[in-house]
């Protein structure tokens, strides 16, 4: 069994965060520490740790990711522009907290995608 994050604890609402949408599948909030004027993390309410523990059976719910991701953007204002969606798997990917996650980034140029 995968080991409980704080993302688990924001979806059930038992800690606070700037939470701009959820549904049955999927939650999207603030990220407390933003790399752009824009920075929504959109996570699935089901802990699933990495991409390497999606299955078949989450094609919906990783669907979900990207058109909560469009429509965000939209309300975000950083549709026409453009935005990145970034999702880190692992140590070497970055990833930090171990609940997928999807980073919506925008409202700013972004540069390139890796430095170094």
């Amino acid at each position: 069994m995968a080991e409980e994050t704080i993302f688990s604890k924001i979806i059930r609402k038992e800690i606070p965060a700037d939470v701009v949408y959820q549904d049955d599948l999927v939650t999207a909030f603030r990220d407390i520490n933003p790399r752009a004027p824009s920075h929504i993390l959109i996570i699935p309410n089901k802990l699933l740790p990495t991409v390497n523990d999606v299955k078949e059976e989450d094609e919906l719910m990783m669907g979900r990711l990207f058109t909560v991701a469009r429509k965000l953007a939209e309300q975000e204002g950083i549709a026409e522009d453009g935005y990145r969606l970034i999702v880190n798997c692992n140590a070497y990917g970055g990833q930090e907290v171990y609940h997928l996650h999807m980073h919506l980034l925008g409202g700013r140029p972004l540069g390139p995608m890796l430095v170094g």
